[in-house]
């Protein structure tokens, strides 16, 4: 596959053309990061309110994914990624052109839907490739489509800065993200001309419902509501934290919680209409065509660690080096774009190691547990540590939990393919809920060493935590290097001969 990777056909196209619809959904959604110490100074925010400002940019990702995994297997990746694209332009101009805290705070939380698209290429990519070579490909669609948060921190301030002279000399952050929002929405509109959702001679395998996650058996839907009382809690913990800074008044605070309690019970509704008849016994799954979700609720867990924590650390790093460091805002910017900047290895890593070590699960495993490691190190990192070391340290670290996040969703398309955006839309929520998680904690936290110390260790912790279910409890996907995905074989022996290549265009 790598040598043909560079090629600019068939399967190689749409996997070319979707990275980099991820790539300028993730600039979208991390255009606020290297501009937080600016914003905060022109708004005259405390320390407190830009936090929540971050916390916003992650949070109704969560709920979002759930949702565009629904009407991913319903219409397709073609259809869903180019709307969301031009969609991003909206609450991106709303933020370049907001004038207080809540408007802020309502364009970032938009903005934060705009975070979902990774699902949709999930499962174009799986569409693409045949599960021998899901790893690698899925890993170069997440890796280099993830590198748009570096490029983000990298590029944006400098942007600004050229574009001062429309700003009377001062960073013209406000137009740097507006270009943006522009820009996704241009691409969403030559995305939709210029891709299919399969390959010519293939069907796009749909749930028969969609009102929630199909499951085959009782066990199973009781462990899939259980799993998707976090999905709505941490929105709970998320309005919280408004209250805090007062976005939220006390009354408007209880009424987005019961109005949670409403969301959690219409989507335990739309799963039990889709799983209706198991339920009442009058459909029963053959043992060929099961699966178990708890093998999807281990991945959300080790998605909430590697994604989740890297959101947050995202989010939090160029503060965190402009601060330790005492660096300018384009330097600190420059310097944390080195976390995301190993997507471009590590994701596709990843994704190559699962492939080739013949074990899914202990990849997975191994690189979840070196991530623990890696974080425990960066909590001793300090303004008396030498620069280009603790640059070091953050980028080895970002390898494993990069690497981590290509191992996930090497896993994903195999579990069940006609439910792919479903699954991948749990998992992908998952991992907005742990950067929810970490960054609310984050907000709670003093300034300076002592509190990046707390933050640090506690993703290595919760990183060791998980690395031990993925020994003990995940396990090998069936199929993990088949030539097809389940259920493909006899669906195009028919039509393609079965030595032949053509359901997986080159």
């Amino acid at each position: 596959m790598l040598t043909k990777l560079l090629s600019f056909s068939g399967r190689y196209r749409i996997l070319h053309l979707t990275w980099f619809a991820f790539f300028l959904s993730f600039v979208v959604w991390f255009n606020f990061a290297p501009f937080a110490t600016t914003i905060q100074q022109d708004f005259g925010l405390d320390v407190g309110q830009i936090r929540t400002i971050g916390i916003c940019n992650v949070a109704l990702t969560v709920p979002a994914r759930i949702l565009i995994g629904m009407l991913l297997d319903r219409f397709g990746p073609r259809v869903t990624y180019s709307l969301l694209l031009i969609y991003a332009a909206v609450p991106c101009l709303l933020f370049a052109t907001a004038q207080d805290f809540n408007t802020l705070v309502i364009s970032r939380l938009m903005l934060s839907i705009v975070g979902a698209g990774f699902v949709i290429g999930i499962r174009m990519v799986a569409e693409w490739f045949p599960p021998k070579e899901i790893g690698i490909a899925e890993g170069i669609y997440g890796g280099w489509g993830n590198f748009g948060s570096a490029a983000a921190a990298f590029t944006l301030p400098s942007i600004a800065l050229g574009l001062s002279v429309f700003a009377g000399g001062e960073m013209n952050w406000r137009l740097a993200i507006a270009l943006t929002g522009i820009a996704a929405a241009l691409y969403g509109v030559m995305y939709f001309f210029n891709v299919e959702d399969t390959p010519p001679g293939k069907e796009y395998r749909r749930p028969s419902r969609n009102g929630g996650l199909e499951v085959t058996s009782r066990k199973d839907f009781a462990f899939l509501m259980l799993m998707n009382i976090p999905l709505v809690g941490i929105l709970a913990l998320l309005a919280w934290r408004l209250s805090k800074v007062g976005f939220l008044s006390e009354t408007g605070l209880l009424i987005v919680w019961a109005a949670l309690v409403g969301l959690y019970l219409f989507q335990a509704y739309g799963c039990w209409t889709t799983n209706a008849d198991l339920l009442q016994g009058k459909k029963h799954y053959p043992p060929e065509d099961r699966y178990k979700f708890n093998q999807v609720a281990i991945l959300e867990l080790t998605y909430v660690v590697n994604f989740g924590s890297e959101l947050a650390v995202v989010s939090m790093l160029p503060a965190f080096f402009e601060l330790t460091f005492g660096l300018n805002p384009a330097q600190a910017g420059m310097i944390a774009a080195s976390y995301a900047f190993m997507n471009l290895m590590s994701r596709p890593g990843g994704g190559l190691i699962s492939d080739s070590l013949g074990s899914r699960k202990w990849t997975m495993t191994v690189l979840t547990g070196a991530m623990g490691i890696g974080y425990l190190c960066m909590g001793t990192v300090s303004e008396g540590w030498w620069l280009p070391g603790a640059i070091l340290l953050t980028m080895a670290c970002s390898f494993f939990v990069q690497a981590g996040e290509g191992s996930t969703y090497a896993i994903v398309p195999l579990i069940k393919r006609r439910v792919t955006g479903q699954i991948a839309g749990n998992v992908g929520a998952y991992g907005n809920v742990g950067a929810v998680a970490y960054l609310t904690l984050y907000s709670l936290l003093p300034e300076g060493a002592a509190g990046n110390l707390i933050f640090f260790q506690t993703l290595g912790v919760s990183s060791m935590v998980v690395a031990f279910l993925c020994g003990f409890f995940l396990r090998e996907p069936q199929g993990s290097f088949a030539e097809f995905h389940e259920g493909e074989e006899e669906a195009v022996q028919p039509v393609v001969p079965a030595l032949s290549h053509e359901s997986y265009p080159e």
